[in-house]
């Protein structure tokens, strides 16, 4: 096998994975056809053995090709980390900043300050990946994230924000139609709004909540905003931020006195970046909107 093997053939080959076809990764990458198929074939020439298996439908990948895709990951994220820190010298903030955030603080927190951002500096770039897994910033899957947990990585900054506070809530139209609960047993009675697969969060919330199960839920969906819009549309009772909720008049809480959880908020990134202008730059925004959130 060759020693010299070329990163565009490895980025074409994900390509492939991710897209299916060649013609697919050609789009995605800004590259002819000819052109991904011609990387394709050397990396296989190189390897002695096939990656693709050619069908009607498009490329099915072998089981060679399945155990290089984590390498290729990681070469990917590493090529990007590395275009990330090439730009991050100079005083100016400019480059790219890539943020993780859940998806309910990604979609309906962040934006008015990432927007305030872009107008401060206009040669500041921002990825946005609104997402509850948590990206690993020692690999660069991130320059800074937003997380509910503390972090346990020892060569992170973390800042504190504050506490998320989260209490079920419903449409004030559900509660005239359904009744309101006056107690936790109640809820059996009730269109509940949870997730699909097991969580963390949902295993904390079954320990002092018993009905909060997922055989319970009427409404069952993994996507946290997906949940949001379900309660403001009147589908029934589900876990909601209070800061957020007072955006809502028509969301009623339920249950205060005894359904409730805080989440503690953390914004972080790498060392490494702690003199980057532009991370800094993010890093600060992020911790005074967070800020401000937690204590609305």
């Amino acid at each position: 096998m060759s020693d010299a093997i070329g990163w565009e053939l490895y980025r074409t080959f994900l390509a492939v994975l991710t897209e299916g076809s060649l013609s697919g990764a050609a789009r995605a990458l800004g590259i002819t056809q000819p052109t991904a198929g011609r990387h394709i074939s050397a990396l296989e020439a190189s390897f002695r053995q096939p990656l693709f298996i050619r069908s009607q439908t498009g490329l099915i990948p072998t089981e060679a090709a399945l155990s290089l895709r984590r390498y290729a990951q990681d070469m990917r994220d590493t090529a990007a980390a590395l275009a990330r820190a090439a730009t991050s010298r100079g005083r100016e903030v400019t480059g790219t900043v890539r943020v993780s955030a859940s998806e309910v603080i990604g979609v309906e927190v962040l934006p008015p300050t990432l927007a305030r951002l872009g107008q401060s500096h206009p040669q500041l770039r921002i990825e946005l990946v609104p997402t509850n897994q948590v990206q690993d910033l020692l690999q660069r899957e991130a320059d800074i994230a937003v997380r509910m947990t503390p972090p346990k990585q020892e060569s992170l900054i973390a800042r504190r924000v504050g506490e998320v506070e989260l209490g079920l809530y419903a449409h004030a139209g559900y509660l005239r139609r359904r009744g309101i609960p006056s107690a936790p047993a109640d809820l059996m009675g009730h269109a509940l709004i949870g997730f699909d697969t097991q969580t963390p969060f949902l295993r904390a919330a079954s320990k002092s909540l018993p009905e909060w199960t997922r055989e319970g839920f009427t409404y069952r969906t993994d996507s946290d905003v997906a949940q949001l819009a379900l309660i403001r549309a009147g589908c029934g009772i589900g876990w909601y931020q209070s800061a957020l909720a007072g955006r809502s008049p028509q969301l009623v809480r339920v249950l205060p006195a005894q359904c409730q959880f805080r989440l503690e908020t953390w914004v972080t990134m790498h060392e490494n970046l702690r003199n980057s202008p532009r991370c800094k730059a993010v890093f600060d925004a992020l911790a005074l909107c967070l800020q401000q959130h937690t204590a609305a």
